[in-house]
């Protein structure tokens, strides 16, 4: 029996990812969006999450997809109306509004997904299997990329809580913290832009447990090619994730690579843990400080 889902915030990321995603995969049958200023074809459209949940009675789960500012109202809505919910990264503005969104579906014994996509790119496994059997001497994250590409005309991701910067960065330290040691800041620098809440740029050094050093550079105004990069120089070489996690090179050498799909990906792990009615929740990539 698929499980039917509704999706909430139909924006960029919807269209491009989560629509298509869901349409390949035979455990979910999407019957109802709700969105302020978009439709989907073919299903029930509702203007509000609060309508969409009184009006289809037998949805199993959601898939929200707003800023992530309004993330935390809306999945305590869902829970409390005993769905299932998928949260697109970050899962919400702060920690500790998502460890109260766990609690709150292991208290209704529901499925709560918090849905690091970028971890599921498909060298990011590769890396860490190579740095989990050698020892990391330094590493450095690049991540630069240009807003007016991937958020065109989006003012939420300037206001409070909307992570500037940081909203493609906590891809980076999705990894990071997937592939590399424990580590915590050390120093930070963010530029801000004027009259803005959020940084457009980011420059930190972190430190492992160990002693490792790890520097991460974050720009969002970086035009022509994109850099999502994560180095490290190891004892067995040196290693390139590249592509936001795509490609592994080791040395110079290419040593894994295949199409990338992660949105199927997360898809069939929020299946994976309805079906066997556990939570997904990793705070990690939001709490490192």
């Amino acid at each position: 029996k698929p499980i039917r889902i509704g999706i909430v915030g139909v924006g960029k990321i919807v269209r491009d990812q989560h629509l298509p995603a869901l349409a390949g995969n035979a455990d979910f049958e999407l019957v109802c969006a709700a969105s302020r200023n978009a439709t989907v074809d073919g299903i029930a459209n509702f203007p509000t999450i609060e309508t969409m949940l009184a009006a289809v009675k037998d949805l199993d789960a959601v898939s929200l997809c707003m800023p992530p500012q309004y993330r935390y109202d809306a999945a305590r809505k869902a829970l409390e109306a005993g769905k299932h919910v998928f949260m697109e990264k970050p899962p919400g503005a702060t920690v500790r509004e998502v460890e109260d969104l766990r609690d709150l579906a292991a208290a209704k014994r529901l499925s709560l997904f918090a849905s690091w996509h970028s971890r599921y790119a498909p060298a990011v496994e590769a890396a860490r299997k190579f740095l989990a059997a050698t020892r990391i001497k330094s590493a450095a994250i690049v991540w630069k990329e240009d807003v007016r590409r991937w958020h065109p005309n989006q003012d939420w991701i300037w206001q409070a809580g909307g992570l500037g910067v940081f909203d493609p960065g906590i891809n980076a330290l999705s990894i990071a913290t997937h592939i590399l040691p424990a580590m915590y800041v050390t120093e930070a620098a963010l530029d801000f832009p004027a009259n803005k809440d959020a940084p457009v740029a980011a420059r930190i050094a972190f430190r492992s447990a160990e002693g490792t050093p790890v520097t991460m550079d974050l720009d969002w105004l970086q035009t022509g090619p994109q850099s999502w990069d994560i180095l490290a120089d190891t004892e067995a070489g040196k290693m390139l994730l590249s592509s936001g996690g795509a490609k592994l090179s080791i040395d110079g050498k290419l040593v894994h690579e295949a199409p990338e799909r992660e949105y199927p990906a997360l898809y069939e792990r929020f299946a994976e843990i309805v079906r066997a009615g556990r939570s997904d929740v990793d705070l990690a990539p939001l709490r490192i400080g």
